[in-house]
């Protein structure tokens, strides 16, 4: 099942061809927050499984020329993002460590609307387009091979990032390049992993204006979907809702600028576009990623001695034992 939110955050099942709204369903009363309402269909879901299967079978569709779809996570409660988390194609033994980061939930916006650079100067704003994962049931302290078990669903996101400030512009206040209004957009939908399958195997293909630029698979993540949600779940309790990005393949990013139209497509999940506006109208060269920056990168951590990620390591220290 797909489930996502339309016109006013009305919670609906998406369909290829329209929608169908559940707001009965899920006891979604007038004037509720739309994460509240999204935290209730998860924690109902199971009890709700066969009337919303009975709705997605013979509810009415609306049609989706006729509806504004909305990001299905409105206000996610945690967003955590994976940092260099993809081999770019060089694997190390052992792994490297995972890095991992927190991006302001106010930065989600859905399907259609707008990324809205803002007026700090940065060198350039990045496109960077990844699989992200909705927490169904709390996690606190979960092994990886049960880690999965706690995943509502899958959509599609991108992390725009502003890189640093070109000479002369003061520094943000913090590591904070990922976190403006409007710098995640998310949809078009939840998407159950039954229907998704491996999250370990999906392509992952982002255009801008037509153009393909992204073009990479999560079989290439260091750390496994499992391993980030097991991980991370050792260092805060997981809550249903929050939401984990999984990080990006590196080649081929490129800017993005006024008058931009972006579009996301991940296997099984979904396609999902986004418009880009700025209102000091700046621009770029286009400039793309080239995939030997990151291979170079990449073999030059070969050899380089660590401990791994706790808590995923055995007691000597020996990040080689650990399974990904």
């Amino acid at each position: 099942m797909r489930f996502g939110f339309y016109d006013e955050f009305r919670p609906c099942l998406v369909k290829q061809d329209g929608v169908i709204d559940i707001a009965e369903l899920v006891g979604a009363f007038p004037g509720a927050p739309p994460q509240y309402v999204l935290e209730t269909l998860i924690n109902k879901f199971d009890t709700m499984r066969s009337a919303l299967q009975e709705a997605q079978s013979n509810g009415k569709t609306i049609p989706l020329s006729q509806v504004r779809l909305r990001s299905p996570v409105p206000r996610p409660g945690k967003v955590l993002c994976g940092r260099r988390n993809f081999k770019e194609g060089v694997p190390l033994d052992p792994p490297g460590p995972l890095r991992t980061f927190f991006k302001s939930p106010d930065a989600v916006i859905g399907p259609g609307e707008t990324v809205i650079l803002p007026a700090f100067r940065a060198s350039v704003f990045n496109h960077e387009a990844e699989l992200a994962l909705v927490i169904g049931k709390e996690a606190k302290n979960v092994s990886i091979d049960r880690a999965l078990d706690h995943v509502f669903g899958y959509t599609t996101s991108g992390d725009v990032s502003a890189r640093g400030p070109v000479e002369g512009e003061a520094e943000l206040a913090g590591p904070y390049g990922k976190c403006f209004d409007t710098f995640l957009p998310v949809g078009p939908a939840i998407v159950t992993p039954d229907e998704v399958g491996d999250p370990n195997k999906l392509r992952i293909r982002f255009w801008v204006n037509g153009q393909l630029r992204q073009d990479y698979s999560t079989d290439d993540m260091e750390h496994s979907v499992a391993f980030m949600i097991s991980t991370l779940s050792h260092n805060m309790t997981l809550k249903p809702g929050d939401l984990i990005l999984v990080g990006v393949n590196h080649s081929h990013l490129g800017p993005l600028q006024d008058g931009d139209v972006a579009e996301i497509e991940i296997e099984h999940v979904g396609r999902m576009s986004h418009s880009v506006s700025d209102p000091s109208k700046r621009k770029w060269p286009l400039d793309l990623r080239d995939p030997q920056v990151n291979i170079r990168r990449r073999e030059g951590m070969k050899g380089k001695p660590h401990t791994g990620t706790w808590p995923h390591q055995p007691p000597t220290g020996d990040a080689k034992a650990v399974a990904h």
